[in-house]
């Protein structure tokens, strides 16, 4: 069965993800964990008042969403879906966005490397891969659907709650991106 996906198009809705603490919010709530506004607070370096703001203003998306609370206290939020997925670059405004977003995870991998200890025996996993091919429009098409199909085969149902006790949290990121030459035949 394949898992469900919070699809964004509107480059409103994109933009909305543009903010760094947003970011790192989504990361979790996406990894499968529930949080309150002031876990989300904290793990952002923001007051819980601010975060409320961020979460409400991605809750108006469909990104976030109010999960259950155990003690009616204190409202949790949780993703409404196992993926997010970012389409549109229609727009300046898309564009801007989507390029926004790649900064910060971007930086986000680059602190992931510089927090590995020197004897870190996953070190060797750790992997990169840059390549400029020629492609049609549908080849590029297919390829990042083919890529985001690998991504998900390996999800397996996983999340930050519920997975095996010998597993790491390993991040990937891959960008499809066509330049702004047109080639000359």
């Amino acid at each position: 069965m394949a898992e469900k996906k919070v699809v964004l198009t509107d480059p409103r809705a994109i933009r909305a993800l543009a903010h760094p603490a947003r970011q790192l919010v989504i990361d979790e709530l996406y990894s499968g964990r529930v949080m309150t506004a002031t876990e989300c607070a904290e793990l952002a370096g923001l007051t819980p008042s601010a975060m409320s703001y961020h979460l409400r203003a991605l809750e108006r998306w469909g990104i976030v969403e109010r999960a259950e609370s155990a003690d009616g206290r204190e409202r949790p939020w949780r993703a409404p879906a196992q993926g997010l997925i970012i389409t549109s670059q229609s727009s300046v405004a898309g564009r801007t966005a989507n390029q926004a977003m790649m900064r910060v995870a971007t930086d986000r991998m680059l602190e992931l490397f510089d927090d590995l200890p020197g004897d870190d025996g996953w070190d060797d996993v750790s992997a990169m891969s840059r390549s400029r091919l020629w492609l049609t429009r549908e080849e590029a098409e297919e390829l990042g659907s083919d890529l985001q199909k690998l991504v998900d085969s390996y999800r397996k149902g996983r999340t930050a709650s519920d997975h095996p006790a010998d597993t790491r949290s390993i991040h990937t990121m891959f960008t499809v991106v066509p330049s702004g030459e047109v080639p000359q035949p």
